[in-house]
């Protein structure tokens, strides 16, 4: 399975296509033209492989129908979910209703997200690291990876 890192720029052109950028397309596994593109959990679109998205949609086929909770983020995962092709130029069409969802306009970012890219617009993606601090980013880190480096041993 391809593992995508690092940010991307790109610019959405005004029939709502954009090139793939060559760091991304060469993760791809080869022949690849079909990629599943869906609404991200924050205001930006998720990218998946098919491999990938068929993890993530036999995890999400796995839950509790009959949990609330449950449906209500089925429908809202699943229900925006798009396959979308690249054509010979190596552009991908954004569906109108998934560029609305996330605000894209022009100039977006690309963010590989280990077996996922994020799309974000460009201003929004810059927005989320000058709205945290380095101090917040550190405890963050802490929590999420679980080192308490102020232990004492007595």
């Amino acid at each position: 399975m391809s593992t995508f890192r690092g940010e991307y720029e790109a610019t959405v052109d005004s029939k709502g296509r954009f090139l793939l950028p060559a760091g991304i397309k060469k993760k791809l596994p080869d022949a690849t033209t079909v990629l599943l593109l869906n609404r991200g959990i924050e205001k930006c679109l998720t990218l998946y492989t098919e491999q990938s998205w068929a993890n993530t949609e036999q995890q999400v086929n796995q839950l509790n129908d009959f949990d609330e909770e449950n449906r209500i983020f089925r429908r809202r995962f699943l229900g925006g979910v798009s396959e979308v092709e690249l054509d010979s130029a190596g552009r991908l069409l954004l569906p109108p209703t998934l560029k609305e969802y996330a605000g894209l306009q022009k100039d977006i970012m690309l963010v590989g997200q280990g077996n996922k890219i994020e799309i974000w617009d460009s201003g929004k993606y810059k927005q989320l690291f000058e709205d945290f601090s380095p101090e917040n980013y550190s405890q963050l880190a802490s929590r999420v990876m679980g080192g308490n480096r102020h232990e004492t041993t007595g």
